[in-house]
């Protein structure tokens, strides 16, 4: 594994994705021997032959990555436009963009324009290497094969990936747009039929084309589809028994405010169903507490989280990760490191690797922390030094952030040891945190002169001095 950064944007390169990029010319080599490479040693020496087939798979190794990363890059790049601060990582044949830290769901306009990000800058390096194909086609027979595959790879990816299928982009836009339009189950059941059908619609096609990856990789997203679908047929009729009439409909109008990321109307709408005084049913009333615990754990209310959660009576189940997130807005990390790690079994997905890891090192217990598969040492910091900011121990969080920067030089964790000084109010602490920022590659000065964290500093000194530095370097 190897690590590097793109301006702010960390990029993680995990083994498992140079492996398969091997894979991926090896078996299109055969189709491959009278082109570039293998043209240019043709009747020569064994040696020169092996050499062609090292040159081939390093070609293909290099056009994957670079397809890869431009598609993620395309996501990541559009979640800083919201003020995220998205996360890499090049995994198997794809990758993934974490486009925010926090839980629950992003706003559905935001999480279409970063899903749709992606393709397009992948369809853009596409079009870019087709016209650069036109022009400089026959000067070099290596820069012909680079252009004709970056051209046919990403146009081809791109189109591909807009297909309206989990886990592909176009999945994800799918399903965002059906629950916007039919509501977040019937939407999502029904994006899932439309899955279905252009699965079995691939496979049919990948077993008469002659490709196997294409029918396997398609079979297993069907096969995923069709559980979905079942689960909802065989649960729906007793579901609609219990969530019908006036107060489901305005749960299902909070739920879709909670997705749009419109906490007050989702509070608003939730509460209004618990305080009805007909029809109310131990179903309505526990969904009603369920949107209120996320509404109290996106604004960092743990307390209140965890006093809705307590009320949900089966259905729908709180996820292991809402709980363990209570816990630890709460400061009993005690409790929420056995939800933190049961929410990453369930699921392997790396925010909740890093927020397990986090935890532990808020235990002291930093080198098992760090000894977790894949586990990343300066997200790992990142989540632990980020909870306690969310609890308001601020300089606790310094402490975090200072002693991470003793085994991880990140800037993104310099800065924000920097904000929880500013918070603490300890302005020679902050500043000096923000030059360590600085140096190791901080230079978004117009992100923290508007850094609502940064604000105890305004009219510092030494921070207005470290700001005009920082503003001059950019425009030099």
């Amino acid at each position: 594994m190897f690590r590097f950064r793109l301006g702010s944007i960390p990029v993680e390169v995990h083994p498992s994705h140079l492996l398969v990029s091997a894979l991926i010319a090896w078996s299109s080599m055969e189709g491959a021997q009278n082109g570039w490479p293998f043209r240019q040693v043709a009747g020569g020496p064994a040696l020169g032959h092996a050499s062609a087939v090292g040159v081939y798979i390093l070609s293909w190794m290099l056009i994957v990555f670079v397809s890869v990363l431009v598609h993620e890059l395309g996501h990541a790049l559009a979640s800083r436009l919201f003020g995220y601060r998205p996360s890499i990582a090049l995994v198997w044949m794809g990758g993934h963009t974490l486009p925010n830290d926090q839980p629950g769901p992003l706003p559905w306009k935001r999480n279409l324009l970063i899903t749709a990000a992606g393709p397009f800058f992948g369809l853009m390096l596409g079009l870019v290497s087709g016209l650069g194909l036109l022009l400089l086609k026959g000067r070099s027979p290596g820069l012909d094969f680079f252009l004709t595959w970056f051209t046919i790879a990403n146009i081809f990816w791109a189109v591909l990936n807009m297909l309206p299928v989990l886990p592909l982009d176009g999945g994800h836009i799918t399903a965002t747009l059906a629950t916007r339009m039919f509501g977040p189950r019937r939407g999502f059941v029904l994006s899932q039929v439309l899955a279905l059908m252009v699965c079995v619609g691939a496979v049919v096609y990948g077993l008469r084309s002659g490709a196997p990856l294409l029918t396997i990789i398609f079979a297993m997203y069907g096969v995923q589809a069709f559980r979905v679908v079942a689960e909802a047929m065989r649960g729906s009729q007793a579901r609609d028994a219990r969530l019908t009439g006036p107060l489901a409909d305005t749960l299902r109008e909070a739920k879709a405010a909670l997705d749009a990321g419109r906490l007050d109307d989702t509070r608003r709408l939730a509460s209004s169903v618990l305080e009805a005084e007909e029809g109310l049913t131990v179903p309505l009333a526990s969904h009603a507490h369920y949107l209120l615990g996320w509404v109290a754990l996106k604004q960092s209310q743990g307390r209140a989280a965890l006093d809705h959660f307590s009320q949900v009576q089966g259905t729908p189940p709180v996820e292991p990760h809402a709980v363990a997130a209570a816990y630890s807005l709460v400061g009993d990390d005690t409790r929420a490191v056995g939800w933190w790690e049961q929410a990453w079994k369930m699921s392997s997905n790396r925010t909740l690797l890093h927020e397990y890891a986090g935890t532990l090192i808020r235990l002291n217990r930093e080198q098992e922390a760090l000894r977790l598969p894949g586990v990343d040492p300066a997200a790992a910091y990142a989540c632990a030094q980020s909870v306690l900011f969310n609890r308001g121990a601020f300089s606790e969080a310094a402490a975090v952030g200072e002693a991470a920067l003793q085994r991880v030089p990140s800037a993104t964790i310099a800065y924000d040891a920097a904000c929880a000084y500013a918070r603490a109010r300890n302005a020679p602490d902050a500043v000096r945190m923000l030059r360590r920022a600085t140096e190791l590659g901080f230079n978004d000065g117009a992100y923290a002169a508007s850094d609502a964290d940064l604000e105890p500093l305004h009219g510092h000194p030494a921070f207005e001095a470290w700001l005009t530095e920082l503003r001059q370097s950019a425009a030099s």
